[in-house]
């Protein structure tokens, strides 16, 4: 009997946050696309922590929105907590973070996908990829069907080769005890791609019935809810709120996983996979940080609909009766009953230096990757990927120029810029010190920096376009009118400043200079501006903090002028670095190996000197005066 074969435009091979956004932006961008999932049941499921944000994270999902993703709006659509992370600190590093309902972000997102144009979900475990000559042709499940393609975006997540391990048992599985794909990485080693061990790591889940919340802090939602998407109605996402709980370990916690270390599988040798550094297990946390007498433990609800709670901040890979041990160790958690254990989860990725910034491999033309399977970690940056990787396929399809975003342009192109660029020994996870221009890359501007691409593209409708714009308008108008007005040293005015803790003034001064003020505000000022004219929410908070921080953005802006001028200094693809005489040695071998694109780009990998980059721009002078 003859096996399937079909034809797609584009085939996604993994239904994780970066599968759903990279098939959302296939189809939606009109590629004919097929999803392939082990399990439908699976589908956007959250393995680990019950949140989507977070610091730096947030900046991500809101950039992903911009761009005409899935993932903000979803999470406004489920979430059962909200807060805006940070806030007593600049805008700079403020996050969105949300608690989600497990089970009814996965539903929603699912129902997104089914009800997409363009887009087939399949249930069925891709097992080989179809190349030839450098270039993708499909791909075969373990059925024999063939699913022939133009571009294929690989988003296994952590499934491939999957163990889960705590203590002395270790199961072939992924995640939640979801079957593993065992088979694919055996092809990916044939088509010559270089494969890491890496792993991660999930607390236990454990029943609220027995948790004592007296003992415990109380978290609650902001008052106030700033949805994700920039496309939600803020109404809309003003609701009741489930509290989190704050608890902390203990010196008897520590004792405990002290004494029993020789028998986790982290430390002895079982388990091979580098962990994520920013992201460790309660274990390593013991052993890493001796001097702190306790830890965190924040306790998260998995949904409206469930007992389950998340122990956030005790990951493990500890036997069942020392995680049980520990565990009631913990103020709250004396009687605490396990409803599944914490484990650690390895699993095969790629080292991300084989790919593009459009994060097709180099050397396998319309194989594309993202997600986990980048040797990232979390949700958020997996869904970054996936819309780049997504929008990048479609458009290999359909013959278009790549999208690129830079270090300057979005949080987004930090992530891909460092996964490209940087040796990555451990899982990657996006945090705000990594963004060197993160005074333009707020969370609150991402629709400002990022709407006009993805209208571009295709992915962001007129309407939202149009809206985006008209604040651009607003704000822009709304400054200059603010600098032209003049306020005097009056008695009304001075009542105003002293009843905010200001100094009166001396002489006149604009409404712009003083909400320069830190302890003044647009919103405060308004008793002295009667002719005002009523903005949204948004459109202020972009004019307070356009005037607060002008000179540093100002300054932020001269550095990305020279930024952008190394990035626009490109380097042929043939580029014969062994004939730049002076470059050291190990430039060399690194400039070889990573194949950067441009200047910008090579001063970047890590080898690379600034010594070196003066080295190459001299000879690309010198060799283009000889031409």
């Amino acid at each position: 009997m003859a096996n399937v074969k079909e034809e797609y435009d584009v085939v996604v091979v993994g239904a994780g946050h970066a599968g759903c956004e990279a098939a959302l932006a296939c189809a939606r961008l009109g590629c004919k696309t097929i999803l392939f999932t082990i399990s439908i049941d699976s589908i956007a499921m959250m393995p680990c922590n019950p949140n989507i944000g977070g610091s730096s994270k947030g900046h991500l999902v809101r950039e992903v929105d911009a761009l005409g993703g899935e993932m903000g709006k979803n999470i406004d659509k489920t979430f059962i907590q909200s807060k805006m992370l940070n806030e007593s600190k600049g805008p700079a590093v403020h996050s969105l973070r949300a608690q989600a309902d497990k089970q009814e972000y996965s539903r929603q997102m699912r129902i997104t996908l089914e009800n997409t144009d363009h887009l087939v979900i399949r249930q069925a475990e891709v097992t080989e990829l179809l190349a030839k000559e450098g270039k993708i042709l499909g791909c075969k499940t373990d059925s024999g069907a063939v699913y022939l393609c133009q571009a294929l975006i690989l988003c296994t997540g952590t499934y491939l080769k999957a163990r889960c391990i705590y203590g002395e048992i270790s199961h072939n599985t992924g995640p939640n005890g979801l079957q593993a794909a065992n088979a694919l990485t055996d092809s990916l080693k044939k088509l010559g791609i270089e494969l890491f061990r890496f792993k991660t790591g999930t607390p236990a889940r454990v029943d609220k019935r027995s948790i004592d919340f007296s003992k415990m802090e109380e978290q609650k939602g902001d008052e106030q809810v700033v949805p994700f998407s920039f496309s939600t109605d803020p109404k809309s996402v003003q609701k009741e709120q489930i509290s989190c709980w704050l608890t902390y370990t203990n010196e008897k916690t520590h004792q405990i996983i002290r004494e029993n270390l020789d028998r986790s599988p982290l430390f002895s040798g079982v388990i091979e996979g580098t962990g994520p550094r920013y992201c460790p297990s309660i274990e390593d946390k013991v052993v890493k940080f001796a001097d702190k007498s306790r830890h965190h433990v924040f306790i998260e609800p998995e949904g409206l609909y469930t007992n389950e709670m998340y122990l956030g901040g005790l990951s493990s890979s500890l036997p069942e009766d020392v995680q049980y041990a520990m565990y009631r160790t913990v103020a709250g958690l004396e009687q605490v009953q396990i409803v599944r254990n914490a484990y650690a989860i390895e699993y095969d990725c790629i080292n991300s230096r084989q790919l593009k910034p459009t994060l097709e491999f180099k050397e396998i033309s319309g194989l594309f990757s993202c997600g986990q399977f980048n040797g990232s970690s979390g949700y958020e940056e997996a869904a970054a990927q996936g819309i780049i990787a997504g929008i990048n396929a479609a458009h290999k399809v359909q013959k278009k120029e790549p999208l690129v975003l830079d270090r300057s342009q979005a949080y987004i192109g930090v992530l891909i810029d460092d996964l490209v660029t940087k040796e990555n020994h451990e899982p990657y996870r996006m945090m705000t010190s990594r963004a060197e221009y993160r005074l333009l890359l707020r969370q609150d501007n991402a629709d400002i920096r990022l709407s006009e691409i993805g209208y571009q593209i295709g992915l962001v409708s007129e309407a939202f376009y149009q809206h985006v714009c008209q604040k651009k308008k607003d704000v822009k108008a709304e400054i200059q009118r603010l600098e032209q007005i003049q306020v005097g040293a009056g008695s009304r005015v001075t009542a105003v400043l002293e009843a905010y803790g200001s100094t009166p003034l001396k002489t006149a001064a604009s409404l712009a200079e003083l909400i320069r003020r830190p302890e003044l505000s647009y919103e405060k000022l308004e008793v002295l501006d009667p002719e005002r004219v009523l903005l949204p929410a948004d459109t202020i908070e972009q004019i307070n903090i356009n005037i607060k921080y002008d000179g540093y953005i100002k300054r932020q802006m001269k550095q990305v002028e020279q930024f952008k001028k190394l990035e626009k200094k490109q380097i042929e693809a043939d580029f014969d670095y062994d004939a730049v005489e002076s470059l050291r040695n190990e430039a060399r071998q690194k400039l070889k190996l990573y194949r950067p694109v441009s200047i910008g780009q090579a001063s970047r990998i890590s080898g690379v000197t600034p010594a070196d980059i003066s080295v190459l721009l001299i000879y690309m002078e010198q060799k283009k005066y000889k031409k």
